[in-house]
């Protein structure tokens, strides 16, 4: 079958560690099944994949790919759930110790697979495993929030940014939204959030809670865009890792720091039912076959993204 693999590593250019060919067939096992895949979205973990980080040469090669749609072996339409077991009752994620799902099929667990609702097509269905997942935990599992509440996101266009603004505004939220570039912060005000700002800038209030995954670039706009008791989320650190922490100010005005990561199975299925009736739908900025595959990685590499790159075998 025809696959997009990591054979190595290389943090500094790693759109050279990128091979694209045949690859043998996933082989049956109980309690596995083997879904022909429809579509598969591109990921941030995916490019950290490449330069190396979660996954160790031992590992190699190693397809890659943690979100899909498609059909399973009784021509079911599905969606894959890319958070696994990693056989020592840890959690691991599709493409850090299994195949990953940038290929024609891929072998899950079946406890893995949820039913794809038809209001979906495979493209949209595809990006609700991890971005959209990570969104919706964020904003209903960890923020703690009100309807109503006023938050930030750092960082206009990625997937799990635009995820927070079209979820957040959704219920009610007044969402502010930073960025560097002027185009993506007009397209989160399509979107509708309540102001779109040059990252960094003082925001005219302060809110309930910031979610954060860009880092170290942000960090420091993050812990002073707060009220009192307010809470960053933290899904990521696309920049590096933070300089100083702000402890002084995180104790003194009781922030919350809160890490997260992805979501449940229970939480996917609650995400795919929000979208399905509310009519609430992912932003994809490309379809690409397979093929093309390096083109979305190069487009991600160079932030020249709003939304999701979703790939079709």
């Amino acid at each position: 079958m025809f696959a997009i693999t990591a054979a190595r590593s290389s943090f500094d250019d790693p759109l050279s560690a990128l091979e694209a060919g045949e690859r043998p067939d996933p082989e049956p096992r109980e309690g596995w099944a083997v879904v022909d895949v429809r579509a598969a979205s591109l990921n941030h973990h995916d490019l950290w994949s490449l330069r190396g980080v979660g996954l160790p040469a031992d590992r190699l090669p190693m397809i890659l790919g943690c979100d899909a749609a498609g059909v399973d072996e009784d021509g079911n339409e599905v969606l894959v759930h890319g958070v696994v077991e990693d056989g020592a009752g840890r959690p691991t994620i599709l493409s850090e110790k299994y195949d990953g799902t940038f290929a024609q099929r891929v072998l899950v667990p079946r406890a893995n697979l949820l039913p794809k609702p038809p209001e979906l097509s495979f493209e949209e269905a595809s990006c609700l495993p991890t971005a959209w997942l990570t969104a919706y935990s964020m904003l209903f599992g960890k923020a703690d929030l009100r309807p109503g509440s006023t938050i930030l996101v750092q960082g206009a266009g990625g997937g799990v940014s635009v995820a927070l603004i079209r979820l957040a505004v959704r219920t009610g939220h007044r969402v502010y939204v930073t960025g560097r570039d002027a185009a993506k912060r007009e397209r989160a005000l399509e979107l509708g959030a309540y102001a779109a700002v040059p990252t960094g800038e003082r925001l005219p209030e302060r809110v309930d809670a910031v979610f954060e995954s860009v880092g170290q670039a942000t960090w420091a706009h993050s812990v002073r865009s707060l009220k009192p008791g307010g809470a960053i989320v933290v899904c990521g650190a696309t920049s590096g890792d933070a300089p100083p922490a702000e402890l002084t100010r995180v104790f003194f005005l009781q922030l919350r720091v809160i890490g997260s990561t992805m979501g449940t199975r229970e939480e996917l299925a609650g995400l795919t039912e929000m979208c399905a009736r509310t009519g609430v739908r992912p932003v994809v900025d490309r379809v690409l076959p397979l093929e093309r595959a390096a083109e979305g990685f190069r487009a991600m590499a160079d932030g020249e993204l709003f939304g999701k790159v979703v790939f079709t075998p």
